[in-house]
C-alpha cells in the first residue's frame, strides 16, 4: 500500500536512501552519501514523501519537492517486484507534471524512467558531485 509518510517512518527510509544511493551511485565516494544524511534527513521532514509499506514495513518511497522528484528508492531485497512502478505511477496521478535529475552513469534507472514515460529535457553536471545528470521530466498532456 503506498501511503503519506510518518515521522515515524523516517529510520526505515533513511536506511533505504542510504543503502540506495551507496549501490546505485557507486561512482560517488560513500563518504559523500554519509555526510549528506543529516542534511536529507532534514529535508525529507519538509518534503512530501509517499511509502510503499508492507505488513508494517516500509519497502520504498518517493520524495518529491514541489514538482520535483528527488528521488525513488526501493530496499535492495524488495526491487524488481514493482514497487518503483507503482510508486512512480502513484506520482504521476498526483503531480501531472514534474522534473528530476538523474545520473548518466545510473543507466538503470534511466532506462527505468525511459521506460515509464519521461522525456530527457536537458543535460548537465551536479555541482557537488561533477557527475553529469540528465533533467527528465513528466508531462500527462505530453507537451
Amino acid at each position: 500500500m503506498i501511503r503519506k509518510f510518518e515521522k515515524e517512518d523516517t529510520e526505515q527510509v533513511m536506511r533505504i536512501w542510504l543503502e540506495g544511493n551507496r549501490e546505485a551511485h557507486n561512482f560517488i565516494s560513500e563518504d559523500y552519501w554519509v555526510t549528506q544524511y543529516p542534511l536529507v534527513q532534514e529535508q525529507l521532514l519538509q518534503a512530501e514523501v509517499y511509502v510503499y509499506e508492507q505488513d508494517g514495513k516500509v519497502q520504498g518511497f518517493a520524495g518529491m519537492t514541489g514538482n520535483y522528484l528527488a528521488g525513488i528508492f526501493v530496499e535492495k531485497k524488495s526491487r524488481f517486484l514493482g514497487i518503483g512502478k507503482l510508486l512512480l505511477a502513484y506520482i504521476k496521478k498526483v503531480y501531472p507534471v514534474f522534473s528530476l535529475h538523474v545520473y548518466r552513469k545510473n543507466q538503470p534507472a534511466v532506462h527505468f524512467y525511459r521506460r515509464e514515460g519521461l522525456s530527457f529535457a536537458g543535460e548537465g553536471i551536479e555541482e557537488h558531485t561533477g557527475e553529469a545528470e540528465y533533467t527528465m521530466v513528466w508531462n500527462k498532456n505530453g507537451c
